[in-house]
Parts: structure tokens; C-alpha cells; sequence
């Protein structure tokens, strides 16, 4: 490993010499100068890791130094060293982006602790990191070989989130190995667990703690209305998976506390149709179907299949006796998400409010499509990586800003979230079969009953069906189903793009958290 080059400017560098030859046996190269200007031209001309810089000096200053050293090397970490604890002095390093700021007189362990801490940080931590996974590998293994309820599947989804997270930096590409492989062994166990328990499941037969698309409203939400003089604000966000929710958490946590951070089971299929509606209806598709059926559209039907939310929702609230005054935004695009900030005002006089915003649904689909998106989000980490860019400049991230300046109730959820897929399965259906990779639906579809997870009778989990005979299928772990025609052109385009509506733990364990102002 190449040694790291250290560049240290101070007037009295001769007074150094010590400090110097503690770095040097400690593996580091030390480049010395006395004066500022003879500092810049080393910067110009020599690769280095990390300056030091004495604050006052004789000619250019450290500040001086410090700003035409930033002209030139912008991510080149500069720690000022001074004798003056004067705050002024520290807000003008402060504002010309220094890392560090020293005390003088240093002594070599400073000076060390300061390099592991601007040099090595990723290094150490990945290693860190890396060993405690690998000391909990064998504990989740054997978690994985029990039977596990719903609030155990959330604390395994949990670990496993926190490891991909945790271990997204490594270096050692054989531990983020090992931890994909060990997620794809827990999604094949929690395919299992799904095909065992769904149907007892939404018939009400749920495990503790079980929380489903069309019942979490009711058991979280609809309380905090009821028991609350404040206003309660939803925020749906469609597609948004829980490690893109502890991604962006630390942003929030700024402006909001979180009082609870769970988890809900989304329905199946795991698609914006059928879990968002079911979400704001309070019930399951057939029973919207049934009850209102001018409120439903049918999966072969053309009409947009999102555009009663709202009608939904009123009558979820008229059936528990609560306020059916509310307001109701969709934010598709990001204007429109700026132009709701005018409406504050309005939903501040309203107990309850809902907005919902698309576009990590849409990033979803771009990355289909759009051929530098979907290498941008190949892996996990690019992917976690667009949302928390899409997060930090969106006007969601200004309205929760503005939540956190009023007395509220805020509850951030979603739909359904989605995954990566990459193992085709072969199916075949007529021209009536739905169109998603994850899950069909059709009167005559032909697959291998290994490979899917299949209702014949859509009854027994309560979807909707278009004829006598109507099946759902649904694909396990990180499968897509593939037509037989033109199957390695379909093959190849879909292989490792982001979909949704079948049965994996980042499709239907998503988050629901909420929050009150600080």
C-alpha cells in the first residue's frame, strides 16, 4: 500500500522535526514548507492526501493559504493549526472549508488520531463493520432456520437493511458477497413463509403484531386522528423500500422526532393497483370491487387504476365515524410539489391530510428504460443513492421542513416497495394476461408450479377476477416472468432491473413511520 503524503506548513517547521519523525515511523510521508506561497506550489505539483497548516505565518496568512489551496484542490483535507481559540478565527476556517481545526501546542498522538480520522475512516470502519457482520452471520443463519412470526420477520428485514447499509462502503467485495447471498437465502424462506400463512392471513388469522395494506390505517392512523387536537398529515410515498427510508432517515431526523418506526405487510399483488387502493380503502380488492364498484377499475380495463384514492378514502373515513373533511394532494411532478407549499395554510385548519408522492415509483420505471438511469441503479447502493439525491433537492423534503416548524402529527408509509430482479421463469398466457414481471393474471396461464405461487380461486385472498376460471401467480425471491416468444431479448432487457408485485421481503415489508415535531 502506498504511503500517504502529508504536506505541513508552519513558519517554525524546524521546531517540528519531532512530530515529523513520528509520522515518518508510522509509515506516512511528511512534504515540509515554511510559508504559504511555497505551500500553494506544492499543492500544484505534488499529490498529497492531507495538508496542515499553521494559521499564522509570517506573509500569506493560514487563511490566505487555505482559500487559494481550496481554488485548487477542492476535496484536498486542510486542518488548521493555531494558537488562538478565538471563535472569529474558527469561523473563517469554518467558511473556507477546512476538516479540522488544532490547538496548538500539538503532540504526535493529535496528530496521528486526527490522519486515522480524515485518512482511514472508511478503511477502519469498513473492517470494523465487516468483522461484526461476520459475527453475526452464524446468529441470523440460525434465526433464518426457525419458524419466524411477522414481528420477527420485521426485526430479520431490520438486521439485514442495517447490514446492507452498514457494509455499502466495504472494500472487501467477499462479505458484501456473502451478505447478498445470505439476504436471497432469507427472501426463498420468507417465499415460504408467505405461501404457508397469506391466505389465513387476510382472513384476519394474522400473527401478532401483523399489519396489513388495508387494516394499518385503521389500527395507526385513524387513533391519532381521533385522540389528537393537532393536525395528522400522510405521506404516502410509492415504491419507497425501508432501507431507502433508513437512508434518508438522518436528514429528517433533523426537523422531526420519530416516535415509532415498523413495519406493514403490503398486499398482494405488491403493485400501486391493488396495495394503494386497499391502503386507503381500509379493505381488500374484492371487497372494493363489491362495495364499490364504481369506485374500482378492473385490471383489463384502460382507465387510469389509481383515480378514485380519494373517493376511497372519505368513505373509510365516513364507515369508522371520522371526520370526512380532509385534504388530498398527488404530487407527480416537482412543480407541483412546490406549488402545494401554498397550501398549507388550508391544511393546517384540517385534521387530516394526504399527500402522496411518486417519484420513487417513477425512478422505479426509469430505470427500465432509460439506459444510463438503469446503470446508475444497477446495484443497491446507486439505487439507495438516487432516491436520497431525489430526497435532499425535492419539495418533500422543503414541506417536511415546514411541518417541522408547526405543531403536527406526521406519518411517513407507502404502498409496496420493490427489488431487483435477475432469474427469468418461463409462463405462458393469452392476450388477456396481465402485463407485470412479478405477477400475472389471466384465465389460461401455463407455468411450472415450483417456480410461482399460484391462486386458482382469487376468492380465497380477495382479488378480483374476470371470468370462471381466473388465476393469480406470483414470483418468488428475485425471479420475473418471461414469455417463451422473444425470450432471451426479454430476458436480457428485464435482468436486473427494479420491479415490484411479487412476493420478497423489500416488496411487502414496508415502513410506516411516525413522527411529531421536536
Amino acid at each position: 500500500m502506498e504511503k500517504k503524503r502529508i504536506l505541513w506548513v508552519d513558519d517554525e517547521i524546524d521546531l517540528l522535526k519531532p512530530h515529523i519523525l513520528f509520522l515518518e515511523g508510522k509509515d506516512y510521508e511528511v512534504l515540509t514548507s515554511n510559508n504559504g506561497c511555497e505551500g500553494i506550489e506544492i499543492v500544484k505539483t505534488e499529490p498529497l492526501d492531507i495538508v496542515f497548516l499553521d494559521e499564522q505565518m509570517p506573509g500569506s496568512s493560514g487563511i490566505e493559504t487555505l482559500v487559494e489551496i481550496k481554488k485548487i484542490a477542492p476535496n484536498l483535507p486542510v486542518v488548521m493549526i493555531s494558537k488562538s481559540e478565538e471563535e472569529y478565527i474558527m469561523d473563517e476556517a469554518i467558511g473556507a472549508k477546512i476538516s479540522d481545526y488544532l490547538i496548538k501546542p500539538v503532540n504526535p498522538r493529535q496528530i496521528l488520531l486526527c490522519l486515522k480520522k480524515h485518512l482511514e475512516t472508511t478503511r477502519l470502519v469498513s473492517e470494523k463493520s465487516t468483522l461484526a457482520y461476520q459475527q453475526e452471520f452464524r446468529k441470523i443463519s440460525m434465526e433464518l432456520s426457525s419458524r419466524l412470526n411477522f414481528q420477527e420477520w420485521e426485526e430479520m428485514y431490520k438486521k439485514l437493511t442495517h447490514w446492507s447499509i452498514e457494509l455499502s462502503d466495504s472494500e472487501d467485495k467477499g462479505v458484501l458477497e456473502i451478505l447478498e447471498n445470505q439476504k436471497d437465502e432469507a427472501n426463498v424462506v420468507f417465499s415460504k413463509y408467505i405461501e404457508n400463512n397469506y391466505k389465513e392471513f387476510v382472513k384476519g388469522n394474522v400473527d401478532e403484531g401483523l399489519l396489513m395494506s388495508h387494516t394499518v390505517l385503521r389500527n395507526k392512523m385513524f387513533p391519532m386522528i381521533s385522540d389528537s387536537s393537532v393536525p395528522t398529515f400522510l405521506i404516502v410515498v410509492d415504491n419507497l423500500r425501508y432501507d431507502h427510508w433508513k437512508a434518508i432517515q438522518p436528514m429528517i431526523e433533523k426537523h422531526l422526532r420519530i416516535v415509532s418506526d415498523q413495519m406493514y405487510m403490503s398486499i398482494l399483488p405488491s403493485v400501486t393497483q391493488y396495495a394503494r387502493n386497499s391502503l386507503f380503502a381500509g379493505l381488500m380488492p374484492s371487497e372494493i370491487a363489491k362495495k364499490y364498484p364504481q369506485l374500482w377499475v378492473d385490471e383489463d380495463e384502460d382507465d387510469h387504476k389509481n383515480q378514485f384514492e380519494q373517493d376511497l378514502f372519505a368513505e373509510y373515513l365516513k364507515r369508522h365515524g371520522k371526520d370526512s373533511k380532509f385534504t388530498f394532494h398527488k404530487v407527480m411532478n416537482q412543480s407541483y410539489g412546490r406549488k402545494i407549499m401554498e397550501y398549507f395554510p388550508q391544511m393546517m385548519e384540517h385534521k387530516t391530510n394526504v399527500i402522496i408522492y411518486n417519484f420513487v415509483d417513477m425512478l422505479s420505471h426509469v430505470t427500465t428504460e432509460v439506459n444510463l438511469v438503469h446503470e446508475l441503479a444497477e446495484e443497491e447502493k446507486s439505487y439507495r443513492s438516487l432516491v436520497v439525491s431525489w430526497f435532499e433537492h425535492s419539495p418533500f423534503f422543503d414541506f417536511i421542513k415546514l411541518l417541522a416548524s408547526k405543531e403536527v402529527n406526521v406519518v411517513i408509509t407507502t404502498d409496496h416497495g420493490a427489488l431487483h430482479v435477475e432469474h427469468p421463469i418461463r409462463i405462458k398466457g393469452d392476450r388477456e394476461t396481465s402485463t407485470n414481471l412479478r405477477y400475472k393474471h389471466g384465465r389460461k396461464l401455463d407455468y411450472n408450479d415450483d417456480e410461482a405461487f399460484a391462486i386458482k380461486n382469487p376468492d380465497e385472498i380477495f382479488l378480483p377476477k374476470t371470468g370462471i376460471t381466473s388465476t393469480y401467480a406470483f414470483c418468488k425471491n428475485r425471479d420475473y416472468f418471461v414469455y417463451p416468444n422473444n425470450y432471451n431479448q426479454y430476458v436480457n432487457y428485464y435482468r436486473n432491473t427494479i420491479q415490484h408485485g411479487g412476493i420478497s421481503m423489500e416488496e411487502m415489508l414496508v415502513p410506516f413511520i411516525i413522527l411529531q415535531n421536536k
